[in-house]
Parts: C-alpha cells; sequence; structure tokens
C-alpha cells in the first residue's frame, strides 16, 4: 500500500523529477573499476516518503534494490541542492495561479517535537523534561497554506524565529501585498516583536498577555492546524536526523505535500482533469 495517494505522489514527482541532475545509468567513479548500476531516483524517492510518512529509520524501509546507505547518501545531496525547497515553492506557484493565495493575512506559530538524537537543530525541550526537542516556526496564509519554515532547538523562543520565519515565507512565496497583517499568539507580545514588524512594513495583531486565549483566538488558528497537518508525518513527530539542511529538507518535502493536498481539494470543485480524485479524502 503506497504511503501517499498517487495522485499526490504523481505530481510531486513530476516536479521533484525536473530538479535533478541527470544523471547515468551506472557510476563510473566506483573504486574497483566495475559498472555498478545506479539506483534509480524514483525507487530512492519513494523510500524516502516513505520514511516521511512513517518516520521509520532506513534499515527498516530498505529494500534489495535500495540499501539504507543509498536512501542516506540520495537525502544527503537533495538536501545540499535545496531540492525540497524549490519544490515547495513550485507548489505554491500552482496554488497561486489555480486557487490564490491569500497573502493578506498571515499566521505565525512555533510547535515542538522530539528530537532524541540531538544534532545542529535540537535543544532542551521545555515541555518535554528537558529532553531533546525541535521548534519548528511556521508561517501560513489565510487557509493555512503552509508558506516560509524555520527550525531551530526546542529552547528557542517563538519571538526570536519571527524575523527569519517572515523572510523565509516572502522567499518562498514570492512578492507581498501591499497591506499584510500578521496574526500571532501572546507569545510574541513584546515590544520587540511589534517594531520588527513594523520594519517589515506590515500590520500585527497580536493576542495580549492576560488575556484568555479562547476569547482571543483570532484569524490564527489555521496555522495551528497546519502544525496538525505535518505532524501526520512520522519524521516531523520524531526526528531522527542530526544534519540541519536534511532536517529542512523533510520539512519543506512535507509542506509541499500539504499545498498540493489543499490544492487538490480546493480545485476538486473548480477544474475538471484526467485522474480527478473521486474523494476529498486525501491523507
Amino acid at each position: 500500500m503506497p504511503a501517499v495517494p498517487s495522485s499526490l505522489l504523481e505530481p510531486l514527482w513530476d516536479q521533484f523529477a525536473a530538479l535533478l541532475h541527470v544523471r547515468g545509468r551506472y557510476t563510473k567513479s566506483h573504486p574497483l573499476g566495475c559498472h555498478r548500476r545506479r539506483v534509480p531516483d524514483r525507487t530512492v524517492f519513494e523510500h524516502i516518503v516513505l520514511a516521511l510518512v512513517h518516520g521509520s529509520g532506513y534499515e527498516r524501509i530498505s529494500a534489495p534494490g535500495c540499501s539504507d546507505r543509498t536512501i542516506r547518501r540520495r537525502v544527503k545531496e537533495w538536501a545540499t541542492f535545496g531540492i525540497s525547497e524549490k519544490v515547495h515553492a513550485l507548489a505554491l506557484e500552482a496554488y497561486d495561479r489555480m486557487i490564490g493565495l491569500g497573502l493578506g493575512e498571515i499566521s505565525v506559530d512555533g510547535c515542538i517535537t522530539k528530537a532524541p538524537s540531538g544534532g545542529e537543530r535540537a535543544g532542551r525541550s521545555p515541555v518535554d523534561r528537558g529532553k531533546q526537542g525541535l521548534k519548528r516556526s511556521v508561517a501560513s496564509d489565510a487557509c493555512g497554506v503552509p508558506l516560509g519554515i524555520v527550525s531551530d532547538g526546542a529552547n528557542r523562543h517563538d519571538s526570536s524565529l519571527l524575523g527569519p520565519t517572515l523572510d523565509a515565507a516572502k522567499a518562498q512565496a514570492g512578492a507581498m501585498p501591499a497591506t499584510v497583517n500578521v496574526n500571532l499568539d501572546r507569545g510574541y507580545d513584546s515590544s520587540k516583536s511589534r517594531a520588527l514588524i513594523k520594519e517589515l512594513g506590515f500590520m500585527a495583531e497580536i493576542a495580549r498577555k492576560g488575556v484568555p486565549a479562547p476569547i482571543q483566538t483570532g484569524k490564527r488558528w489555521v496555522v495551528e492546524r497546519n502544525h496538525a497537518w505535518m505532524n501526520d508525518y512520522g519524521m516531523l513527530r520524531h526526528r531522527i536526523e542530526k544534519s540541519g539542511s536534511i532536517v529542512d529538507f523533510y520539512l519543506y518535502l512535507a509542506a509541499a505535500l500539504v499545498t498540493l493536498r489543499m490544492l487538490i481539494r480546493r480545485a476538486t470543485s473548480r477544474y475538471r482533469w484526467d485522474g480527478r480524485p473521486t474523494t476529498r479524502r486525501l491523507k
């Protein structure tokens, strides 16, 4: 059974493959001088999606035709070239062209997940008895489409990642409208956050400290729903990678899947195409 439906996997692979470097079927640099056949990129990609969805180690998902070492080497190579960030940017471009991004309302929030292996983006988690954890800061549009992602240690405060997250959103989504309202929870209620948003030319709607949350939920619930969607992927809930570039590779690959799923769901009632899903339930 595939990790994700073919309606999600096939268009994602089409854009992913277009960004890869063209390689021959054989590796000429083998130390013994023999012609070792290169594992197809499609095979490795499917194993990477399995690792993302289930959160399993590479040894558990490896197969006779695709070893765990091959998966590690290919992930490191693709992460170095920033392939998943480019695929996510293409997904945002397609969504904006077919549906339209709601960039007038941007919501930013952070989420802490486990990182038992430690590494570059790990820190003492304040919500897990000081164990190693990862802080994921996400900016989303008015409907919850992930725009930009920043990762750091779990001991970093949300407000310190606000600037990099908004910069990542602008880099991925492109030009912003003249008026942008940023919706934040009370963790960002500080003069530093307001000065930063004013410097960027945005407006802000920040929840006040001391006021019960249900009374001032506002429009930021979409980014919290986005975190819930991204936590459906096992690799994001329980991080096993230590390299920061590989962590970002999986984060943006999950963001591309979330964006593509939202695009298909909303386009189903507006457009008709061959292979159109017959159900809105896309996991």
